[in-house]
């Protein structure tokens, strides 16, 4: 009846946004989801932030602001990027948008024609995956290897496709993999792509919640040509819900990216931006950091002991030494489709690895596991559960 736009014609829901309608089941136990978990949340701090903010000046954050974000917050953010991750040029400008998903699909727009394409890591983040479709981009694939993308496939996709615009990866604690991109393959990505003349997305919002192992820098911090788009989020470290993101890229792109926005939503939310900037600033921005490392490395390791133990050797796995998730891959005399069916009427659900790829054919083997939304007690019940159907089938 209605005639949509080519842009949205083919579009379909996000398979993971689609399977919370249905977690609604008493009992149901979701490890789909990718939600920070409650126990991080700093809602007393926040309470009182929020108090302050309105007792003494309302009326600097309930009117219009700067498109390039709450100059306060851009500039911690810009002192803390350079100290923590060693990421910031002369050249680089810091801006904040709506949560980090604009940030990835204002690149889009800004870089990409109709029919341009975009290399991404297969499989990849859905969100992202969703934004590239929207404006008729060719995605291409690269396989996800445990330590990052194959570079040599990476190197053939670049030689072979001349209208490449983008180079999209998150590559700490990969979504949906949990895999962590070797610094060797990271300076082999800028590399290549500072010869084949690609832009890079780098898209980082785990890079804080490392638990095990030492921090990689980040591909940003290799960035002396000008790059590099890096976007980062207070999804994971702060609260999901106020969609604050942050774009750190060339002062030209920073700049355009300004203009793109305006046309989009005027600025990002001014009251969640000051409350970002409060909490950074009057609270121990790190010391919550490591609590909440704790807390993500403390549910990992629970999930993957039942796992062990529930699962054996039938079903392989990653052991992430950050991020939210754990990838599986099962044995190839289960049939995916029937396994997925049989945990969700058992009262367990997670995202199918196919439904996370560029192609529908791809990853049909695969899950994804989400550890931080769960408690304690659904993780050691909804593992049971898949290990009873594991057993069954």
């Amino acid at each position: 009846m209605y005639a949509f736009s080519n842009r949205v014609e083919t579009l379909k829901p996000s398979a993971i946004r689609e399977r919370m309608k249905f977690m609604s089941k008493p009992g149901a136990i979701s490890f789909a989801q990718g939600n920070p978990s409650p126990e991080t949340l700093p809602y007393e701090a926040l309470k009182s932030i929020s108090a302050y903010m309105f007792g003494s000046n309302p009326a600097s954050f309930l009117q219009y602001g700067l498109t390039e974000g709450y100059t306060p917050l851009r500039l911690t953010l810009r002192e803390r990027m350079q100290r923590r991750f060693s990421c910031g040029e002369d050249f680089d400008e810091l801006i904040i948008v709506s949560g980090a998903q604009q940030g990835i699909e204002l690149a889009c727009k800004m870089f990409c024609n109709e029919g341009d394409a975009i290399v991404c890591e297969n499989p990849s983040f859905i969100g992202s995956l969703n934004a590239f479709r929207s404006y008729n981009v060719q995605l291409l694939g690269v396989d996800v290897e445990p330590d990052g993308m194959n570079i040599e496939q990476l190197e053939e996709t670049l030689k072979k496709h001349s209208n490449i615009k983008l180079l999209y990866t998150i590559p700490n604690f990969q979504n949906p993999t949990g895999v962590t991109m070797s610094l060797e393959k990271r300076k082999a990505v800028y590399e290549l792509a500072k010869r084949y003349n690609v832009m890079i997305l780098e898209d980082n919002p785990y890079g804080e919640v490392r638990f095990h192992g030492e921090d990689i820098p980040n591909i940003k911090s290799l960035d002396t040509e000008g790059i590099v788009i890096y976007v980062g989020s207070f999804s994971k470290v702060l609260s999901a819900g106020i969609r604050v993101g942050y774009v750190l890229a060339p002062l030209e792109v920073a700049q355009k990216m300004v203009v793109v926005k305006q046309s989009a939503d005027v600025h990002t939310n001014l009251f969640a931006q000051v409350l970002a900037e409060r909490f950074m600033n009057d609270y121990n921005f790190d010391g919550h950091i490591a609590e909440l490392q704790k807390i993500y490395g403390r549910k990992c390791d629970l999930m993957l002991s039942c796992m062990e133990e529930g699962f054996g050797d039938r079903v392989s796995y990653n052991k992430p030494e950050g991020g939210l998730f754990i990838w599986c891959t099962l044995p190839g005399d289960i049939d995916p489709a029937r396994f997925s069916t049989q945990c969700a009427a058992a009262g367990v659900t997670f995202i199918p690895g196919n439904m996370l790829a560029i192609s529908p054919t791809d990853c049909t083997d695969a899950f994804r596991l989400n550890f931080s939304t769960p408690s304690d007690q659904q993780i050691v019940e909804g593992i049971g559960k898949i290990s009873a159907v594991l057993k069954a089938l």
